[in-house]
């Protein structure tokens, strides 16, 4: 598959969730982003902006096997993976795979997990396997995890650890639609859901060729560079505590290389690293305690660091 067949499956995609999550292109945009670069996605936002309808939306466009998990504390690491259950008829001890043997889910509201409950998904999120009672199993794929969080109401919440934050591609949040938007979103809404008539417009085959079509997206040497300065950046910026991990610039090379695969493009640019190094980068940066008190946020630090990191060139014109 070619850059041209990425860019082509992709605008599919975007063009048929657009008929059910109105108005958030740039978000549809990153979460289609990171399900190429084979990440996952962590939304962050408040409660009935859609974030449970962008996550069926992106499964039901792929013809992906989707299942919900609704994250309480009372959630055990066996509602997630599955268990072995005694059958009587055999006398013998049967697996039943858990809702993370569907091909992309939904972990709703993952703060509320306990940390154990929480921990079963990093294994099938970094590796693709799921291990129970010592047997082993392969996910299949393209295996997605969707994780949604209220930032706001924290009460009776685990917060992710760093590692956990760390295996998540990218965090977006959707935020509140524009008011011309939310009116036509009501009259969409009048008689009937739009992702009740929602149709698949690719293949879960299509969309494993279009990841491998992405790991061989060309990055120059330079750009690579790039990518390492601003990593460095932030761990040396004066109001961060904890910068960017090698994992974090793994997360941005493959990050830029499928941002560039949907736009067509079978290289990598500096623009297309500089867009992606806020949605792959703000989670993975802890502040200072005195700088979260005079209100610095891992947002504008990532803005200083682009600011100041050189933009590669070729010759005397920055790289296209």
């Amino acid at each position: 598959m070619g850059m041209a067949d990425v860019a082509t499956t992709g605008k599919r995609i975007l063009a048929n969730i657009e008929k059910v999550v109105v108005g958030k292109r740039q978000e549809i945009v990153l979460a289609l982003v990171a399900y190429l670069a084979e990440g996952h996605i962590l939304l962050e936002d408040v409660p009935g902006v859609a974030k449970t309808m962008l996550a069926r939306a992106l499964a039901l466009s792929v013809g992906a096997r989707f299942k919900r998990v609704q994250c309480t504390p009372d959630l055990l690491p066996t509602d997630v993976t599955g268990a072995s259950i005694f059958n009587p008829a055999t006398t013998q001890f049967e697996f039943r795979p858990g809702p993370i043997f569907a091909q992309t889910l939904l972990a709703d509201e993952i703060n509320r997990a306990t940390p154990r409950t929480q921990a079963a998904l990093l294994e099938a999120m970094a590796e693709r396997k799921v291990s129970v009672d010592g047997t082993t199993y392969d996910l299949k794929p393209p295996f997605l995890v969707i994780a949604t969080q209220n930032p706001v109401d924290h009460e009776g919440t685990f917060p992710l650890p760093e590692a956990q934050l760390d295996r998540f591609l990218v965090r977006l949040s959707l935020g509140y639609p524009a008011p011309e938007e939310e009116a036509a979103m009501l009259g969409r809404l009048q008689l009937k859901h739009p992702i009740d008539d929602l149709e698949t417009v690719a293949t879960a085959d299509e969309i494993v060729e279009c990841q491998q079509a992405v790991r061989a997206v060309r990055v120059d040497e330079k750009v690579c560079r790039y990518i390492v300065s601003l990593i460095r950046g932030t761990r040396e910026h004066a109001d961060v505590l904890l910068g960017g991990s090698p994992r974090a610039s793994l997360a941005l090379h493959r990050a830029a290389q499928a941002v560039a695969a949907i736009r067509g493009q079978d290289f990598v640019s500096p623009d297309d690293i500089k867009r992606m190094a806020p949605a792959v980068l703000g989670h993975r940066i802890i502040l200072r305690p005195e700088s979260r008190l005079r209100k610095v946020t891992a947002s504008s630090v990532i803005s200083e660091v682009l600011d100041s990191a050189p933009v590669p060139t070729s010759g005397s014109r920055v790289m296209a």
